[in-house]
């Protein structure tokens, strides 16, 4: 099997925080692999050490088949990296930005010119190439920085929270366009903080915490392996929330939760709805919803981490930012 991206041991630790305590992964060529965690699980540091901006303290990681401490070099003329906030110069015009991206990879000006003007098409911002960025819309910076991580026609793209801050319709065009890359045999790394992207767009998931994974599968074989389905229950009386949700939780266990006037809880147990509708009926709550259906990401997610994916705060990101710029990777002579 061809794996684009692989980490063996990979462990990193800054000062007293232990951000990566040993981390195997692997994408498969051509596949999206998503990589999920809460806030300072180690996600960042991980594309980081992958994209050659930070050196690993202990084992390896390789990103087309080439080591990326001792060919850092080489990885970097293979691969691209978007991040959380658009890297783009907002005070040049959509064209300007592509061409100096182009140049600075030492493309000549004419190929350069051409490229830009492929990916600007491409990510339909055409009509505002000749605008400064800082005119552009949210979306259209994402996408923007999107094409300019694709000037050197990279075959392995690493995603940080790409989609931070965009609106849904935004964000389903960005999900169109990386669908499209892939098609056309590029492998992705995506972090997200959205289960909904990581369920549409992964064809496998690794989820870390602590620097350390703890479960990794397709997204069907995570929901499969936290419970398959979800009870879900509405009390007709919303008086009889709190009470019909300690009747649930005896059943389901401590995962029960209350999500609005609705009780939901991992089904791990196909006896457990029967056993809940009869506490009910001994309790006279009347139902008002009650029904199966199956896990969502989130779910699996709250089940392995004990809390919600949330969104990175600034903070968090400058902090990694400045980890990163404080211990570049050199190349091996």
């Amino acid at each position: 099997m061809s794996y684009a991206i692989q980490a063996e041991g990979l462990a990193k630790r800054f000062k007293e925080t232990e951000a990566l305590a040993g981390v195997d992964l692997a994408a498969r060529t051509g596949t999206v692999l998503g990589l999920l965690g809460p806030n300072g699980a180690g996600k960042t540091t991980a594309v980081r050490i992958f994209a050659t901006l930070l050196r690993p303290d202990a084992g390896r990681a390789t990103v087309a088949g080439h080591d990326v401490v001792r060919e850092a070099g080489l990885v970097r003329s293979l691969v691209g990296l978007t991040g959380q906030y658009a890297a783009v110069d907002e005070n040049l015009t959509g064209t300007e930005n592509l061409l100096l991206i182009g140049r600075l990879l030492g493309i000549s000006r004419r190929e350069a010119k051409g490229r830009a003007a492929e990916l600007l098409e491409r990510f339909q911002l055409s009509d505002a190439a000749g605008r400064a960025v800082k005119t552009f819309s949210g979306g259209m910076r994402r996408r923007l920085d999107l094409a300019a991580s694709l000037v050197g026609r990279p075959r392995i793209l690493f995603l940080d929270e790409p989609t931070t801050g965009l609106d849904p319709h935004s964000r389903g065009e960005l999900w169109d366009m990386l669908r499209g890359l892939v098609a056309e045999g590029v492998t992705a790394l995506l972090t997200t903080q959205y289960l909904e992207e990581a369920d549409r767009l992964a064809d496998e998931i690794v989820v870390i915490d602590k620097g350390r994974v703890i479960a990794d599968g397709t997204p069907d074989e995570l929901k499969s392996a936290v419970g398959g389905q979800v009870l879900q229950l509405r009390p007709v009386q919303a008086s009889d929330l709190a009470t019909a949700a300690a009747l649930v939780a005896e059943a389901a266990g401590p995962q029960t939760q209350i999500e609005g006037e609705v009780i939901t809880a991992p089904v791990m147990d196909p006896e457990l709805m029967p056993a809940v509708v009869r506490r009910l009926d001994q309790e006279g709550i009347a139902v008002g919803e009650l029904a199966l259906r199956r896990s969502s990401l989130d779910e699996v997610f709250l089940a392995l981490t004990g809390h919600r994916a949330e969104p990175e705060s600034p903070e968090d990101e400058e902090a990694a930012a400045e980890e990163s710029l404080a211990e570049p990777v050199e190349s091996a002579s």
